[in-house]
């Protein structure tokens, strides 16, 4: 419980300094007389860039005959950092409206920490991490929701859905000797509130968002006892982005 709660006190303050540093960004923007790229609002469409970092973990839930299991006593993931890179094109649907898509390729490992009952003969120790590495490629379609400009700052929400590709599936289930298997194929929701920034040739959009997975990606075997503890596992991130718009 102190673990988790240490995670959680890490995930807020994570989130407060992005928020601290937007409004002290906002209070900088909101001030300036000068006013940037006018016509952008009313654009049909437009393009940009993404890169970004997120975090990653897992979300578990143990086989009904868990506590059968005399090998393992504890499973519990483990939040890691990776990085992502990717396109976006938006379309204007109305004056508070945008549809976007915004194809990435997200390089991120996840990690499963088992406190086990005996010395594991490999790791020489009680406690064992199977990290599970992913490269993936996410294809998020979103809606935006935005505020009134004010000056040469906006503010805006989106909620979508996403399909996952994980690319390294395939060659991680054949390396037995890792014993925990995910599946190629996910999907999901995210929610988010991004910042858009004007430049006199760009716009600047920080962004922080959830998202969520449904799918149960384990693939789970039963002659393996990293495997055989665990019935559903489900994807879970949360993604800082910046996003260049033109």
């Amino acid at each position: 419980m102190l673990h988790l709660h240490r995670r959680e006190i890490g995930g807020l303050r994570i989130c407060f300094v992005f928020i601290v540093l937007s409004l002290a960004a906002t209070r900088a923007f909101t001030q300036e007389r000068e006013l940037y790229l006018t016509d952008h609002d009313s654009k049909p469409y437009y393009f940009g860039i993404t890169l970004g970092v997120n975090v990653a973990s897992f979300h578990i839930e143990h086989h009904p005959r868990f506590l059968q299991y005399d090998s393992v006593y504890t499973v519990n993931p483990q939040y890691t950092a990776g990085f992502q890179l990717g396109l976006l094109a938006t379309a204007r649907l109305s004056n508070r409206f945008e549809v976007r898509f915004n194809p990435m390729l997200l390089f991120t490992d996840r990690s499963l920490t088992y406190r086990l009952k005996y010395t594991d003969p490999f790791e020489q120790s009680d406690s064992v991490t199977k990290k599970i590495e992913s490269v993936i490629t996410t294809f998020p379609l979103q809606i935006k929701f935005f505020s009134d400009r004010i000056g040469n700052f906006r503010v805006y929400m989106l909620g979508g859905v996403k399909a996952d590709i994980d690319l390294a599936s395939n060659a991680r289930a054949k390396r037995a000797e890792e014993l925990v298997k995910i599946e190629k194929y996910d999907f999901g929701v995210e929610a988010g509130i991004g910042f858009n920034f004007y430049f006199p040739s760009f716009i600047l959009s920080p962004e922080i968002k959830v998202s969520n997975g449904f799918k149960n990606i384990h693939s789970r075997d039963e002659n393996l006892k990293y495997s055989n503890v665990l019935d559903r596992i489900t994807s879970r991130m949360i993604v800082f982005c910046i996003h260049l718009e033109g």
